[in-house]
């Protein structure tokens, strides 16, 4: 049995569903360190076993497998979610990444760690820190009374000075701090004074407690113009040639643990003169001190990073305050100290982690009441109102982290992630509930207590140049790069420069000054990828997997993209490796709330593609017109609103845009020549996507279907005079 016969697409999709919505509580091992759009581990679980178990995946997927004689294979391994889920089953695993950061963290995910060694480790850490830098993060309660409470988060405004009188000009997009979604008031900062108001209502806000001016919502700094608040000239921002704008303290949320019980929502502070002298001590303390571990590294030109430049930003530390590179430094100086390798690798995983909230990019979300990291929209975008965290995190009496993006949190979250580990689970529901169901016998990584060793092989390498064996792997499954603009060599640049600086070349592929690699498979208009790149490096690692494959073993792979002519590139990848299509089955994969996809239209169903050098293709989804792939594309819709899903336009253009590519794999596979240029290839396989007419007229006829699973057979004209009258069409 294969994944054509036994994958459940209403089960899988409940699942991931589930998954996206808060993926650490599913799968922990995320935790590990961040990496871009991971699909669910619940899905690559369910194609796993539905490859090779016997039975359908529904009867599987809570209880334990083994599979120790199989091998499988992932070629761009990413955040590593394939090979988590088949090395989990007793699967040997074997991983490439041309991206040096994904091989660091996936090799962090797997690899065995003795977790009180690292507990005591990191309870030393944290330790040492407070006693250098914990009255730094501390400021007295106006409210109460108290002294020396911790801070939560340090708010702050981007400033230039006035280019006419020479007075600095706070650059405030907005006034409003916080909103009354989680907090009894809005609150406010002053537009004349500073000083912060609490104002029951946003639409009548009042007059300033302090000075008495008329409070306002929204600030002057609007389309990179903001005018000075002493002379009234409109100044331009930002002024690259000048470097990087300065920052002016504005707001303080902090916690009052002894007062937290009684007091009503939380509590938000302007800066006194010694929360200034605070932060004026640690910039004089910065200043004296000779760095080590901060990287000095330049920021590349890239199409993301060019962001950066364009506000003056010249080097990565430039991303920091004073405050912030002091704190970090520290912590890589008592990480560097630690002798035993595993377990500084794994705080110097922990230390990448925490930049991405402990830096000048992030913003405060005036609703969630939290600070949002800086990969949050999977770029760099430059906010005038960052938030800077409290670095060493904070938690309460009862043990739980107060706040987000501080050395408590991330110790915490990896924790439970290499628990994990050694102990998965899975989540059920139970009617309204969700049960946690412990998966007995399954664990994670190379070795555990006795059990069988895993062998597993972590490459930092491009997929075309590895030594395979010829039909040596029972399976590939992957999540491939998608022809898109997301720069995820620009983007863990951030992280990589100070992980080389802490370790040097420990890790392989380190001694590259950037994790970022000619041979990405990514649209950049600065460095002129086109989609002909794309085709033709995905078509060599497919030719590379396929000859490693075993034969009719599956190159089973995730993808979806708004445009038809991107499914071309992944068509002629997949004919040049001389394999055929036999299956495309629709899985949520993107959480609809995501910031980055949010109101934007995208699809968050990506379509899973099955592909065999010999197999069998079900009779049913052999679509011969208009009509019959509209009505497949109707039951998937179905199986999908049945697992709980709301399909929307994006959803149903990828669907069907999954199955035409599917469709003309199919025509185009014995007539194949792949000698033409990539060109060539491209404009045949592009005319074969539309032969079935216009996508937009099958997604209409599909959406007017009202069509239930087990009746899409009925749709077909089962009168047809040739071998697809039987249930399955061999390849």
């Amino acid at each position: 049995m294969t994944i054509e016969h036994n994958y459940n697409i209403s089960f899988v999709a409940a699942l991931a569903l589930k998954e996206k919505q808060i993926q650490q509580n599913y799968r922990p091992i995320i935790a590990v360190h961040k990496w871009f759009a991971r699909r669910p581990g619940t899905l690559f679980r369910a194609l796993t076993l539905s490859e090779f178990s016997d039975r359908p995946v529904a009867e599987t997927f809570f209880v334990a497998n083994d599979f120790s004689d199989k091998t499988v294979a992932d070629p761009f391994m990413g955040g590593g979610t394939p090979l988590i889920e088949a090395n989990r089953v007793g699967c040997d695993v074997q991983g490439y990444d041309i991206n040096p950061m994904a091989a660091w963290i996936v090799r962090e995910e797997i690899e065995h760690l003795d977790l009180s060694a690292y507990q005591k480790a990191a309870g030393e850490l944290i330790d040492a820190l407070k006693a250098d830098l914990d009255r730094f993060y501390r400021t007295d309660c106006p409210i109460y009374g108290e002294q020396d409470v911790p801070v939560k988060y340090f708010i702050w405004v981007k400033e230039v000075d006035c280019s006419a009188c020479g007075e600095g000009v706070p650059l405030f997009p907005r006034y409003r701090i916080a909103d009354d979604t989680r907090h009894p008031a809005h609150v406010i900062v002053c537009s004349q004074c500073y000083a912060l108001n609490e104002c029951a209502s946003a639409r009548e806000p009042g007059r300033c407690k302090t000075c008495d001016a008329e409070l306002v919502l929204e600030g002057p700094a609007k389309r990179s113009r903001c005018a000075c608040p002493s002379c009234g000239h409109i100044n331009k921002y930002p002024r690259p040639e000048d470097g990087p704008l300065r920052h002016r303290l504005v707001a303080i949320e902090y916690y009052n643990p002894e007062r937290k019980k009684d007091h009503k929502g939380r509590f938000f502070k302007a800066p006194d003169s010694k929360d200034i002298e605070r932060a004026q001590e640690v910039e004089r303390l910065w200043e004296a001190h000779e760095p080590k571990f901060v990287p000095e590294q330049e920021i590349l030109p890239g199409d993301e990073t060019d962001r950066l430049h364009r506000w003056g930003y010249k080097r990565y530390r430039e991303l920091f305050n004073a405050r912030q590179l002091y704190g970090l430094e520290k912590s890589a100086a008592f990480i560097a100290s630690i002798e035993n390798e595993r377990i500084r690798h794994a705080l110097a995983t922990n230390l990448s982690d925490l930049l991405r909230y402990q830096n000048m990019l992030c913003r405060y979300d005036t609703m969630a009441l939290k600070s949002l990291d800086i990969f949050s929209l999977h770029g760099f975008p430059v906010g005038l109102m960052p938030v800077e965290s409290n670095l060493l995190g904070i938690v309460n009496s009862g043990g739980t982290n107060v706040g987000s993006g501080g050395w408590s949190n991330i110790i915490e979250k990896y924790s439970r992630a290499k628990r994990y580990c050694d102990a998965p689970f899975e989540v059920r529901r139970d009617g309204k509930k969700k049960v946690q169901v412990p998966i007995v016998g399954e664990w994670i990584g190379e070795r555990l207590n006795g059990h069988r060793p895993h062998k597993i092989a972590i490459r930092c390498a491009n997929s075309t140049d590895i030594d395979i064996k010829p039909a040596s792997l029972d399976a590939v499954f992957t999540d491939p790069p998608y022809f898109g603009n997301v720069q995820y060599g620009e983007l863990m640049d951030f992280c990589y420069v100070w992980l080389r600086a802490l370790l040097g070349e420990e890790a392989e592929g380190f001694e590259r000054v950037s994790s970022r690699d000619a041979g990405e498979l990514t649209g950049n208009q600065t460095l002129g990828r086109t989609l002909e790149h794309f085709t033709k490096g995905l078509a060599a690692v497919y030719s590379k997997m396929a000859i490693a494959l075993k034969p009719g073993a599956p190159l089973a792979f995730t993808y979806h993209h708004n445009k038809l002519e991107a499914y071309a590139a992944i068509g002629v990848a997949i004919l040049d490796a001389g394999l055929t299509c036999s299956a495309s089955l629709p899985c949520p994969a993107e959480m609809s709330g995501s910031i980055h996809i949010h109101g934007t239209g995208s699809s968050i169903v990506d379509s899973v593609f099955v592909c065999r050098s010999t197999g069998a293709a079900s009779k049913d989804t052999l679509c011969r017109n208009t009509e019959e792939l509209a009505a497949l594309v109707a039951k998937e819709l179905a199986e999908l609103t049945e697992a709980g899903m709301n399909p929307r336009k994006g959803d149903i253009r990828c669907i069907t845009f999954g199955h035409l590519t599917r469709l003309a794999i199919w025509r185009l596979r014995e007539s194949w020549d792949r000698d033409q240029p990539i060109a060539a290839k491209l404009e045949r396989f592009g005319t074969a996507l539309t032969a079935f007419g216009e996508p937009d007229d099958i997604i209409a006829r599909a959406e007017a279907l009202e069509v239930q699973p087990q009746d899409f057979g009925s749709l077909f004209d089962h009168s047809r005079k040739d071998k697809r009258e039987q249930d399955a069409v061999a390849f």
